[in-house]
C-alpha cells in the first residue's frame, strides 16, 4: 500500500521537477533579440599579395669573389733505382737440379669435415652402466648446400643409442663438395660417434 502511494505522488511530483529544469535551461540558451549596431560595410581581406608591376629598387648586382690562380702541380718524383750497383761482382741463384712436382697444390674436396656439429642429447635413459663407450657408426649423404640427409646405420654397440646418434647427424652442416666451380651433392659420408659414460 504505502509503494502505491509513493508512487501516485512521487511520479507526478518528479515531472514537474524535471520540466522545472527543461524550462530553466531552455531560458538560459534560447537566443534573444541582439543589437549588432550600425551596419557597415564589410572589411576585404586580401590573403594573397598582390605584386605591383614596378621597378626593383636598390638592385644589386652579384659580383662573384676573384680567386687566386690555382696552386701549380707539384713536381713530379722521380723513383729511384734502390738496387745496389756493384761492379765487378755477380750473383745468381743457385740450381741444385731437383724436380718436384707438386700438382694443384690444394685438394678442395679432402676427408668431408663438418662446419656445424652437434651432440647428441637426451640419450641418458640408454645408460646402463657407470661407466664404458658405446659407438654408433653412421654413413649419410651431404646435399649441395651443406645439409645432411639419407643418415642410415651401419653399426652400433646398443641399439638404444642409434636414435640419438641420427639426430644429432641430420644437424650437422658440411661446407659442400665443389666441382668445376659448382657444389655437388657428397655422397656415402661415413662418421663415428662415440658416447663416453662415466669417468
Amino acid at each position: 500500500m504505502g509503494g502505491i502511494i509513493r508512487t501516485v505522488v512521487g511520479v507526478p511530483l518528479a515531472a514537474v521537477v524535471v520540466m522545472g529544469l527543461f524550462l530553466l535551461m531552455w531560458s538560459q540558451i534560447a537566443p534573444g533579440e541582439v543589437d549588432l549596431g550600425e551596419d557597415k560595410e564589410p572589411v576585404n581581406i586580401s590573403i594573397t599579395n598582390q605584386i605591383e608591376d614596378s621597378e626593383i629598387q636598390n638592385q644589386r648586382r652579384f659580383e662573384r669573389p676573384k680567386l687566386d690562380a690555382p696552386p701549380p702541380p707539384p713536381p713530379a718524383i722521380q723513383r729511384q733505382n734502390f738496387q745496389p750497383q756493384v761492379e765487378g761482382v755477380s750473383a745468381a741463384a743457385p740450381d741444385f737440379g731437383t724436380d718436384v712436382d707438386i700438382g694443384s697444390g690444394f685438394n678442395p674436396d679432402r676427408d668431408a669435415q663438418p662446419l656445424v656439429r652437434v651432440n647428441p642429447s637426451g640419450f641418458e635413459r640408454c645408460i646402463d652402466d657407470d661407466e664404458g663407450t658405446e659407438y654408433v657408426s653412421l654413413e649419410f649423404d651431404v646435399t649441395p648446400d651443406g645439409n645432411v640427409v639419407n643418415v642410415r646405420v651401419l653399426e652400433s654397440s646398443d641399439r638404444c643409442y642409434e636414435r640419438y646418434a641420427i639426430r644429432a647427424a641430420e644437424r650437422w652442416k658440411y661446407q659442400p663438395k665443389i666441382v668445376k666451380g659448382e657444389a655437388v651433392p657428397r655422397r656415402g659420408v661415413r662418421t663415428v660417434i662415440r658416447f663416453e659414460i662415466g669417468g
